[in-house]
């Protein structure tokens, strides 16, 4: 069993890469048409603001990718994938072609926040060379490499992107799968948010709780206190301890088909490269499932 993992190991592309290595590289002068950084931070209106903190600051040659452009616009659900062609000339605008090696990262204090989820999007719109920074640029700054205020003008490169259905979930996917139970299903809110005790931040008409029958494991919970991901031995405990079979199918949720994307990197870490994404996650289910499949604590304040 073991050989046959390490096996599995060396197919799989690298899906975090150290500030060590990412330091080298850009000090080598590697940063081009064949490696790329995105600075993919994001936070929550009125708290901070990511693209005027990228100006101010990030990792040499990085570019800011905006996921608020670069998502379906048309969707009345919170960062629903874009299309293919949108998310290839996006890409394309920022010198990516199918042949970059992608480093993504955010800002958050967390270490990691955004950036598993655009690890998630190359890799479900075809392109399996992208890393994950770990530790973010937490650690980038902790570590005390350097950073510079000029922004990046990369030239375009073309993008050809090929939507991977085996990555992504419907709605009609996952309340299919609560008869067929052919996929485990796995939410990445905290556990106030997932039982219905604590409300969902910033949300209009969005109760808390989940889809009946998923289980709950934050997503904070594989990171350690100084921002880096767990090891994969580690991770791989945390989801046996919550009888998650990594041998079989698995979808992970979340509210918004952010953090969900957590669950498929640990999980990839794991050796477990096909976690699909619930993309509508429980912004679309509490809007449009039948009661009976929602399960909340949940009071509303009465009137």
């Amino acid at each position: 069993m073991r050989r046959a993992e390490t096996m599995v190991h060396q197919v799989l592309y690298r899906a975090l890469v150290s500030t060590k290595w990412l330091a080298e590289s850009v000090r080598a002068g590697k940063l081009g048409p064949g490696l790329r950084v995105l600075d993919a931070s994001w936070y929550s209106p009125g708290t901070r603001e990511a693209r005027k903190e990228y100006l101010e600051r990030h990792v040499p040659g990085a570019s800011f990718f905006d996921i608020e452009e670069c998502r379906n616009t048309e969707s009345p659900y919170e960062m629903m994938l874009p299309s293919e062609a949108h998310f290839a000339d996006y890409v394309g605008r920022l010198g990516i072609s199918n042949q970059t090696h992608v480093v993504v990262y955010d800002g958050d204090n967390l270490g990691c926040f955004y950036a598993p989820r655009v690890w998630w999007m190359f890799r479900v719109f075809g392109h399996r060379t992208v890393s994950v920074l770990n530790g973010g640029f937490r650690n980038w700054l902790k570590e005390g490499l350097p950073v510079t205020s000029e922004p990046s003008r990369p030239e375009p490169a073309v993008f050809k992107a090929t939507l991977d259905r085996s990555l992504l979930k419907t709605y009609e996917q996952v309340l299919e799968n609560l008869e067929s139970k052919r996929f485990q299903l796995v939410d990445s809110r905290s556990q106030g948010r997932y039982l219905g005790t604590e409300p969902e931040p910033d949300a209009v008409g969005l109760d808390p709780g989940h889809i009946r029958g998923s289980v709950n494991m934050p997503f904070m919970d594989f990171l350690t206190a100084d921002g880096f991901e767990k090891t994969p031995e580690e991770l791989r405990a945390m989801f046996e301890a919550k009888k998650v079979n990594l041998a079989q199918p698995l979808i992970a949720t979340c509210r918004k088909g952010v953090t969900a994307c957590h669950i498929a990197l640990a999980a990839y870490l794991c050796g477990k490269p096909d976690v699909a994404v619930y993309d509508g996650s429980w912004s679309e289910w509490f809007r449009r499932a039948p009661p009976e499949t929602r399960v909340s604590q949940w009071k509303r304040e009465k009137a």
